[in-house]
């Protein structure tokens, strides 16, 4: 699993969600750099979200380890959580504004909800055979998590029980619901996870997809 480059909302300290928003040219760097940590890992299905920072991501891994040929499916179940009505603000005036505990809650907590938008984003793009009552208009991290796991359940998990190496490139909140998922970690601890732009995360699981080793530092 990687998290995406740098984007250029990461770069201006902004709430991001569902802003789709592209890669600075640190970020592009950043998607090479996960690559050549790559080098030797042949994937056989790639899965991204269908935000461009993340696809972008995607596309430079599968470039550089000449693996364009292998399939990717773009789901708006990996798209990162839904920040509401904090989108596009800049991160430090909303401690200002509402204090550094409950920004953290907002950020950090699996439960807490950030403030809602008035009504969900259009069913345009990449939403517009999505049923508008799927649409969020803000997401804790556990209601980001009911989209998420479903996903890897259904599409990830055969595919690894197969014997398939899996490619995900996604965003913080996404791949913080997986690694709750699949190392099993409480709804307390998750908080104290972090996940770094551009850093890949590997996973060695046995035939029954227990953990037999993991690159991630646990914390």
């Amino acid at each position: 699993m990687v998290r995406h480059g740098e984007s250029t909302a990461n770069a201006l300290n902004q709430y991001t969600g569902w802003n789709n928003v592209g890669l600075t040219q640190e970020g592009i760097v950043q998607a090479h750099v996960a690559a050549k940590k790559l080098k030797g890992f042949e994937f056989d299905h790639v899965h991204t979200s269908v935000l461009k920072r993340a696809i972008i991501t995607a596309y430079i891994i599968q470039d550089e380890l000449n693996l364009n040929y292998v399939p990717i499916t773009k789901s708006w179940r990996l798209n990162e959580r839904h920040y509401g009505a904090l989108r596009g603000l800049n991160k430090d005036r909303t401690r200002r504004e509402y204090g550094v505990s409950q920004v953290h809650l907002w950020r950090r907590s699996f439960y807490s909800i950030p403030p809602q938008l008035q009504t969900p984003d259009p069913n345009v793009g990449p939403y517009k055979y999505l049923d508008r009552r799927s649409m969020p208009v803000a997401e804790s991290l556990y209601q980001a998590y009911q989209r998420i796991i479903p996903y890897y359940v259904d599409q990830v998990a055969p595919r690894l029980l197969d014997g398939k190496n899996q490619l995900i490139v996604a965003h913080g909140s996404t791949i913080r619901a997986l690694i709750k998922y699949i190392e099993g970690i409480s709804d307390q601890d998750i908080d104290g996870v972090e996940v770094a732009n551009g850093e890949p995360l590997v996973y060695d699981f046995d035939s029954k997809l227990n953990i037999i080793n993991s690159n991630r530092t646990k914390k």
